[in-house]
């Protein structure tokens, strides 16, 4: 089977993504099993990049303390400075059919709590 005009990356039967050629003389569609002969994929080049997330700082930095405040701030009086507002965040940490569990962080003296819904 010829893929001559047809991309190369791609089995012509099915779509399937096909594996890069090897030692062996055909390269095998691994959805449909078409065969194609290594000498079709002659002169072709196949690049590739790495894309890293950026690096970040050492963990403790006091840019990781401030992301905790991000989010909506609430009228809610903190248990241990008395005072009201704090931010908070919600997560799935139970089963999906309870309900989720919400994280309150004060804006004055950074207190955790947490409450389940």
């Amino acid at each position: 089977m010829s893929c001559s005009g047809l991309n190369p990356h791609f089995c012509p039967e099915c779509g399937n993504v096909l594996p890069l050629p090897g030692a062996q003389e055909t390269v095998s569609c691994p959805r449909c099993c078409c065969s194609i002969p290594v000498a079709e994929f002659s002169g072709q080049e196949i690049h590739s990049s790495v894309v890293l997330n950026p690096a970040e700082g050492p963990s403790g930095a006091l840019g990781e303390e401030d992301s905790e405040l991000k989010g909506p701030v609430i009228d809610r009086r903190c248990s241990r400075c008395h005072q009201e507002g704090m931010v908070y965040h919600t997560r799935q940490m139970r089963s999906a059919d309870e309900g989720q569990t919400v994280f309150f962080t004060c804006i004055h003296c950074r207190y955790q709590e947490k409450e389940d819904s």
